[in-house]
């Protein structure tokens, strides 16, 4: 593994740290070790939630390395960045288990595109956002995908095209996360956030993933049809499990479910 990617384990939880001094900017051999680490992540039983944060108080991660990008040019869209992509796991085939963004910083470029692809962002308050790559002679490809489905046009338009710049606060009041606390409160608020996760069945977590990315472009009448059809595989494994009697009956007996995620 890179020494710029740290792992360690908190029960159920993979808290994974980009240190990449100064910036935690991502090259190749950066990208592929965050691949390897989610999938390590991705094939654990034991491993339920992920947390995402950067190394250090300043910078979340600067996005794609300027050295490698110089070097690369256009070239680099092309590159093989490894089995989850730039970032480790927003391409990263079957990964059904949530990931938590915990933004300590500046999420630059790229670094602002990983919050994007997490399912979960909480920011510390002075953190701070935005992508510059139209003014790099390049473009923002995974921001260009999602962020006009998550802003207003026009609000998308002038993040994408003029490098307008969200605090923590615009991110909160835009919905791009999900809570914005004190620097020191940050990892707390994470790991508060996966342990609610946690609580849930893992199967339902799992196809809530699946089902929820499937059927992003289907209408009401398509999604009704893909599930009665059994399009959605973890849905139809999820309502045959042992898990789907195991929750209404804990509810009646009035205790804590116990989850075996079959």
């Amino acid at each position: 593994m890179s020494d710029a990617v740290k792992f360690t384990r908190n029960g159920a939880v993979a808290e994974i740290v980009l240190d990449r001094p100064k910036a935690n900017a991502i090259d190749r051999p950066t990208s592929r070790a965050l691949g390897e680490v989610f999938a390590a992540f991705r094939d654990d039983p034991e491993l339920r939630v992920a947390i995402f944060t950067g190394g250090g108080a300043k910078f979340f991660s600067a996005g794609w390395d300027l050295n490698e990008a110089a070097a690369t040019g256009g070239d680099g869209y092309v590159a093989d960045y490894g089995q989850g992509g730039l970032y480790g796991f927003s391409e990263l085939p079957d990964l059904e288990k949530p990931v938590i963004a915990a933004v300590n910083g500046y999420a630059i470029g790229a670094g602002f595109e990983i919050l994007l692809c997490a399912d979960f962002v909480v920011a510390a308050d002075h953190a701070a956002f935005w992508l510059p790559e139209t003014s790099l002679g390049v473009l923002p490809d995974i921001g260009s995908f999602l962020l006009p489905k998550l802003l207003p046009k026009v609000v998308a338009n002038e993040v994408l095209y003029g490098g307008r710049r969200f605090d923590a606060a615009d991110c909160l009041r835009w919905g791009l996360v999900n809570a914005v606390v004190p620097q020191a409160e940050l990892m707390d608020a994470a790991r508060a956030l996966a342990g609610r996760i946690l609580r849930s069945a893992p199967l339902s977590v799992a196809a809530a993933k699946q089902t929820t990315r499937m059927a992003q472009h289907m209408s009401l009448a398509e999604g009704y049809a893909a599930m009665r059809a059994g399009d959605f595989p973890l849905f139809k494994r999820l309502i045959d499990s042992e898990d789907a009697l195991e929750g209404p009956r804990a509810a009646l007996e009035k205790r804590a479910p116990v989850w075996k995620g079959r």
